[in-house]
Protein backbone atom coordinates (compact mmCIF):
# COMPACT_ATOMS: atom_id res chain seq x y z
CA UNK A 1 0.00 0.00 0.00
CA UNK A 2 2.75 2.46 0.97
CA UNK A 3 4.58 1.14 -1.86
CA UNK A 4 1.99 2.46 -4.33
CA UNK A 5 1.26 5.27 -2.59
CA UNK A 6 4.68 6.28 -3.01
CA UNK A 7 5.20 5.44 -7.09
CA UNK A 8 1.82 7.42 -7.59
CA UNK A 9 3.11 10.46 -6.21
CA UNK A 10 6.49 10.55 -7.65
CA UNK A 11 5.88 9.30 -11.03
CA UNK A 12 1.99 11.36 -11.30
CA UNK A 13 1.78 13.48 -8.88
CA UNK A 14 0.64 14.11 -5.68
CA UNK A 15 -3.08 15.19 -7.31
CA UNK A 16 -3.32 11.46 -9.09
CA UNK A 17 -4.73 10.66 -5.60
CA UNK A 18 -7.17 12.20 -5.89
CA UNK A 19 -8.13 11.72 -9.69
CA UNK A 20 -11.81 10.59 -9.88
CA UNK A 21 -12.81 12.11 -6.56
CA UNK A 22 -16.13 14.14 -8.03
CA UNK A 23 -17.99 10.76 -8.97
CA UNK A 24 -17.74 9.22 -5.07
CA UNK A 25 -18.08 12.18 -3.75
CA UNK A 26 -21.56 12.81 -5.46
CA UNK A 27 -22.43 9.05 -5.05
CA UNK A 28 -22.05 8.80 -0.82
CA UNK A 29 -25.07 10.50 -0.10
CA UNK A 30 -27.58 8.89 -2.28
CA UNK A 31 -25.44 5.75 -1.43
CA UNK A 32 -25.65 5.76 2.20
CA UNK A 33 -29.42 7.31 2.24
CA UNK A 34 -30.47 4.18 0.27
CA UNK A 35 -28.49 1.77 2.57
CA UNK A 36 -30.13 2.70 5.11
CA UNK A 37 -33.52 3.13 4.27
CA UNK A 38 -33.89 -0.07 2.42
CA UNK A 39 -32.36 -1.94 4.99
CA UNK A 40 -35.39 -0.40 7.53
CA UNK A 41 -37.87 -1.29 4.57
CA UNK A 42 -36.66 -4.37 3.54
CA UNK A 43 -36.47 -5.13 7.53
CA UNK A 44 -40.54 -4.59 8.25
CA UNK A 45 -40.92 -6.55 4.68
CA UNK A 46 -39.41 -9.58 5.89
CA UNK A 47 -40.57 -9.32 9.42
CA UNK A 48 -44.05 -9.81 8.27
CA UNK A 49 -43.54 -11.94 5.72
CA UNK A 50 -42.03 -14.20 8.30
CA UNK A 51 -44.37 -13.18 10.93
CA UNK A 52 -41.61 -12.30 13.13
CA UNK A 53 -41.99 -9.56 15.92
CA UNK A 54 -38.72 -8.22 16.25
CA UNK A 55 -35.45 -8.85 14.14
CA UNK A 56 -33.13 -12.21 13.90
CA UNK A 57 -29.83 -12.50 13.01
CA UNK A 58 -30.67 -14.77 9.53
CA UNK A 59 -33.22 -11.31 9.43
CA UNK A 60 -30.44 -9.38 9.91
CA UNK A 61 -28.66 -10.79 7.29
CA UNK A 62 -31.43 -11.49 4.77
CA UNK A 63 -32.51 -7.64 4.83
CA UNK A 64 -28.92 -7.07 4.76
CA UNK A 65 -28.36 -8.29 1.45
CA UNK A 66 -31.59 -7.26 -0.11
CA UNK A 67 -30.51 -3.58 0.76
CA UNK A 68 -27.04 -3.77 -0.90
CA UNK A 69 -28.77 -5.46 -4.11
CA UNK A 70 -31.31 -2.37 -3.34
CA UNK A 71 -28.26 0.28 -2.88
CA UNK A 72 -26.19 -0.94 -6.35
CA UNK A 73 -29.19 0.19 -8.78
CA UNK A 74 -27.66 3.73 -7.10
CA UNK A 75 -23.73 2.83 -6.88
CA UNK A 76 -23.39 0.98 -10.69
CA UNK A 77 -22.78 4.62 -12.67
CA UNK A 78 -20.80 6.50 -10.37
CA UNK A 79 -18.53 3.23 -9.56
CA UNK A 80 -18.09 3.17 -13.49
CA UNK A 81 -16.94 6.21 -14.08
CA UNK A 82 -14.62 6.78 -10.79
CA UNK A 83 -13.34 3.15 -12.21
CA UNK A 84 -12.57 4.55 -15.63
CA UNK A 85 -11.04 7.90 -14.04
CA UNK A 86 -8.58 6.47 -11.99
CA UNK A 87 -7.16 3.72 -14.16
CA UNK A 88 -3.79 4.53 -14.91
CA UNK A 89 -4.08 3.37 -18.46
CA UNK A 90 -6.93 5.78 -19.13
CA UNK A 91 -5.03 8.79 -17.53
CA UNK A 92 -5.32 11.60 -20.16
CA UNK A 93 -8.78 10.26 -22.08
CA UNK A 94 -10.93 11.52 -19.86
CA UNK A 95 -11.08 15.22 -19.23
CA UNK A 96 -13.63 14.80 -16.24
CA UNK A 97 -16.46 12.86 -15.15
CA UNK A 98 -19.07 14.17 -17.67
CA UNK A 99 -17.05 13.29 -20.05
CA UNK A 100 -16.39 9.70 -18.97
CA UNK A 101 -20.20 10.13 -19.41
CA UNK A 102 -20.07 11.28 -22.43
CA UNK A 103 -17.77 9.24 -24.17
CA UNK A 104 -19.18 6.06 -22.60
CA UNK A 105 -22.58 6.49 -24.22
CA UNK A 106 -21.22 7.89 -27.41
CA UNK A 107 -18.81 4.60 -27.82
CA UNK A 108 -20.84 1.48 -25.67
CA UNK A 109 -24.11 3.04 -25.75
CA UNK A 110 -26.87 4.17 -22.72
CA UNK A 111 -26.82 0.79 -21.01
CA UNK A 112 -22.95 0.61 -20.54
CA UNK A 113 -23.46 3.37 -17.95
CA UNK A 114 -24.78 -0.08 -15.96
CA UNK A 115 -21.86 -2.19 -16.76
CA UNK A 116 -20.86 -4.23 -13.95
CA UNK A 117 -24.06 -3.94 -12.46
CA UNK A 118 -24.13 -8.07 -11.80
CA UNK A 119 -20.60 -7.65 -9.87
CA UNK A 120 -22.07 -4.71 -7.88
CA UNK A 121 -25.01 -6.50 -7.06
CA UNK A 122 -22.66 -9.30 -5.57
CA UNK A 123 -20.10 -7.19 -4.05
CA UNK A 124 -22.91 -4.98 -1.78
CA UNK A 125 -25.13 -7.73 -1.04
CA UNK A 126 -22.13 -9.65 0.38
CA UNK A 127 -20.96 -6.49 2.01
CA UNK A 128 -24.11 -5.46 3.54
CA UNK A 129 -25.16 -8.65 4.90
CA UNK A 130 -22.12 -8.96 6.74
CA UNK A 131 -22.51 -5.52 8.29
CA UNK A 132 -26.24 -5.67 9.41
CA UNK A 133 -25.44 -8.97 10.08
CA UNK A 134 -22.84 -8.50 12.07
CA UNK A 135 -24.16 -5.40 14.00
CA UNK A 136 -27.37 -7.00 14.95
CA UNK A 137 -25.10 -10.15 16.33
CA UNK A 138 -22.13 -7.75 18.16
CA UNK A 139 -24.99 -5.35 19.75
CA UNK A 140 -26.45 -8.36 21.28
CA UNK A 141 -23.19 -9.64 23.03
CA UNK A 142 -21.93 -6.11 23.78
CA UNK A 143 -22.89 -4.67 27.42
CA UNK A 144 -27.08 -3.03 27.14
CA UNK A 145 -27.09 0.34 26.64
CA UNK A 146 -28.94 2.52 29.75
CA UNK A 147 -31.64 4.68 28.41
CA UNK A 148 -30.36 8.42 27.78
CA UNK A 149 -27.05 6.81 28.12
CA UNK A 150 -25.29 8.85 24.53
CA UNK A 151 -21.48 7.52 25.39
CA UNK A 152 -22.51 4.09 25.54
CA UNK A 153 -24.76 4.12 22.77
CA UNK A 154 -21.60 5.69 20.72
CA UNK A 155 -19.46 2.90 21.92
CA UNK A 156 -21.70 0.21 21.12
CA UNK A 157 -22.01 1.30 17.11
CA UNK A 158 -18.63 2.23 16.96
CA UNK A 159 -17.83 -1.50 17.82
CA UNK A 160 -20.46 -2.95 16.44
CA UNK A 161 -20.53 -1.06 13.02
CA UNK A 162 -16.24 -1.35 12.79
CA UNK A 163 -16.78 -5.26 13.16
CA UNK A 164 -19.47 -5.55 10.76
CA UNK A 165 -17.65 -2.82 7.85
CA UNK A 166 -14.68 -5.43 8.59
CA UNK A 167 -16.50 -9.20 8.32
CA UNK A 168 -18.28 -7.31 5.22
CA UNK A 169 -15.12 -5.83 3.08
CA UNK A 170 -13.62 -10.16 3.54
CA UNK A 171 -16.73 -11.20 1.99
CA UNK A 172 -16.72 -8.51 -0.39
CA UNK A 173 -13.07 -8.04 -1.60
CA UNK A 174 -13.33 -10.89 -4.47
CA UNK A 175 -15.90 -9.53 -6.14
CA UNK A 176 -14.76 -5.87 -5.99
CA UNK A 177 -11.48 -6.55 -7.44
CA UNK A 178 -13.88 -8.48 -10.26
CA UNK A 179 -15.51 -5.62 -10.58
CA UNK A 180 -13.22 -3.28 -11.17
CA UNK A 181 -11.88 -5.51 -13.61
CA UNK A 182 -15.66 -5.99 -15.84
CA UNK A 183 -15.58 -2.04 -15.53
CA UNK A 184 -12.87 -1.22 -16.66
CA UNK A 185 -13.08 -2.92 -19.94
CA UNK A 186 -14.55 -1.37 -22.88
CA UNK A 187 -17.40 -3.26 -24.60
CA UNK A 188 -16.28 -4.25 -28.52
CA UNK A 189 -19.06 -5.34 -30.55
CA UNK A 190 -18.61 -9.04 -31.63
CA UNK A 191 -15.75 -9.96 -28.63
CA UNK A 192 -16.79 -11.47 -25.71
CA UNK A 193 -14.76 -9.67 -22.60
CA UNK A 194 -12.46 -11.64 -20.61
CA UNK A 195 -13.98 -10.50 -17.95
CA UNK A 196 -17.40 -10.33 -18.50
CA UNK A 197 -19.58 -12.16 -15.52
CA UNK A 198 -18.66 -12.10 -11.75
CA UNK A 199 -18.37 -15.37 -10.72
CA UNK A 200 -16.42 -17.09 -14.04
CA UNK A 201 -14.10 -13.90 -13.75
CA UNK A 202 -13.40 -14.58 -10.06
CA UNK A 203 -12.59 -18.52 -11.62
CA UNK A 204 -10.18 -16.47 -14.09
CA UNK A 205 -8.34 -14.86 -11.79
CA UNK A 206 -8.02 -17.50 -9.62
CA UNK A 207 -6.50 -19.63 -12.49
CA UNK A 208 -4.34 -17.13 -13.95
CA UNK A 209 -2.82 -14.75 -10.74
CA UNK A 210 -3.71 -17.35 -7.61
CA UNK A 211 -6.22 -16.82 -4.81
CA UNK A 212 -4.26 -14.10 -3.45
CA UNK A 213 -5.36 -11.76 -6.22
CA UNK A 214 -8.54 -12.20 -5.71
CA UNK A 215 -8.09 -9.85 -2.29
CA UNK A 216 -5.56 -7.00 -3.96
CA UNK A 217 -5.86 -4.21 -2.28
CA UNK A 218 -7.69 -5.76 0.73
CA UNK A 219 -5.17 -3.78 3.30
CA UNK A 220 -6.63 0.00 2.02
CA UNK A 221 -9.72 -1.07 1.92
CA UNK A 222 -10.50 -2.56 4.94
CA UNK A 223 -8.70 -0.01 6.45
CA UNK A 224 -11.58 2.39 5.30
CA UNK A 225 -14.38 0.57 5.63
CA UNK A 226 -13.67 -1.36 9.18
CA UNK A 227 -13.57 2.07 10.62
CA UNK A 228 -15.28 3.70 8.07
CA UNK A 229 -18.44 1.26 9.14
CA UNK A 230 -18.22 2.01 12.78
CA UNK A 231 -18.53 6.13 12.10
CA UNK A 232 -21.11 5.86 9.38
CA UNK A 233 -23.63 3.58 12.28
CA UNK A 234 -22.92 6.12 14.79
CA UNK A 235 -23.56 9.53 12.35
CA UNK A 236 -26.67 7.53 11.47
CA UNK A 237 -28.38 6.85 14.71
CA UNK A 238 -26.68 10.07 16.13
CA UNK A 239 -28.87 11.91 12.88
CA UNK A 240 -31.75 9.66 13.08
CA UNK A 241 -32.31 10.06 17.21
CA UNK A 242 -31.90 14.27 16.23
CA UNK A 243 -34.92 13.87 13.89
CA UNK A 244 -36.74 12.13 15.90
CA UNK A 245 -36.30 14.46 19.06
CA UNK A 246 -37.19 17.29 16.84
CA UNK A 247 -40.53 15.74 15.43
CA UNK A 248 -41.08 14.71 18.84
CA UNK A 249 -41.17 11.15 17.97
Amino acid sequence: MFDCLRKIVKNEGFSRLYRGISAPILMEAPKRATKFAANDSWGAFYRNLFGAEKQTQSLAILTGATAGATESFVVVPFELVKIRLQDRASAGKYNGMLDVVKKIVAAEGPLAMYNGLESTLWRHILWNSGYFGCIFQVRAQLPAVEPGNKSQQTRNDLIAGTIGGTAGTILNTPMDVVKSRIQNTSKVPGQVPKYNWAWPAVGTVMKEEGFAALYKGFLPKVLRLGPGGGILLVVFTGVMDFFRNMRGE
